[in-house]
């Protein structure tokens, strides 16, 4: 199994349409192998589910994450596991041992122009989100 998480220099970034990279894991017989950080190229909403689909990543980490994404990532059987923050190799070890609880509370159920907002867990400034 491939999984994926949002990544910023060792952090699960927070804001999964914005996100710069993914640290893609192969989850094998119950264990984290090997991982690697992989570049969006700028690719936004939108294309990021389609991306990850195309890497055969069937469960993807988060911080937070619209309805939007949410619904685009499930049409593709993508299973999210939104509301997370803290260290990607800890998130995906306690994932992988069955620790990892998402936070709903995370689901940001706006769009991000303009004003800032709370987002459940995290706080958004203008033009995007940033962690606590």
């Amino acid at each position: 199994m491939k999984l994926a998480i949002t990544y910023d220099n060792g952090q699960v970034f927070q804001h999964f349409g914005k996100t710069e990279a993914f640290k893609i894991y192969d989850i094998v017989e119950g264990k984290v192998g090997a991982s690697m950080v992989m570049s969006t190229n700028g690719q936004g909403h939108g294309a990021l589910a389609g991306l990850l689909r195309g890497l055969g990543i069937s469960v993807l980490i988060c911080g937070g994450i619209g309805p939007g994404a949410q619904d685009a990532l499930a049409s593709l059987d993508i299973t999210v596991i939104p509301g997370i923050t803290g260290d990607v190799d800890q998130a995906v070890q306690d994932f992988v041992d069955g620790k990892l609880v998402p936070n709903t509370e995370a689901l940001c159920n706006h769009h991000h122009e303009g004003a800032a907002h709370n987002c459940g867990a995290h706080s958004c400034g203008t033009g995007g989100c940033h962690s606590h």
